[in-house]
């Protein structure tokens, strides 16, 4: 079952499932971030291409406040032809390396 499916700012369709959705939660501080997962995924601050996979893309966006301080949510999303799914979301202190496909202007 499906839990959301958003139009990313790559111009894919992302869907979330029931799956994937117990896998973020074993990250207990993702409870209750559905909302800023699709922020995340439709409003990123910055998109990188995986340098292990180019199917993968990682979308970050600051978060001022969180339950774990100040840190970027990350989404991780498999991408195919025009639709990806979201292979798991957490927090964390750094934009990882990787080719930057878009960025946010400032």
């Amino acid at each position: 079952m499906i839990v959301f499916k958003v139009l990313s700012k790559m111009g894919k369709v992302v869907s979330l499932d029931e799956e994937r959705w117990r896998h973020v939660l074993e990250h207990p501080e993702m409870n209750n971030q559905l909302d800023r997962i699709k922020e995340t995924i439709m409003s990123p601050d910055e998109v990188i291409e995986s340098v292990h996979d180019p199917t993968i893309l990682l979308f970050y966006k600051l978060y001022k406040e969180t339950s774990v301080t100040e840190k970027y949510l990350l989404a991780i999303i498999k991408a195919l032809n025009r639709e990806g799914f979201i292979v798991t979301a957490f927090f964390t202190d750094r934009v990882k390396k990787g080719e930057v496909v878009w960025k946010k202007k400032p």
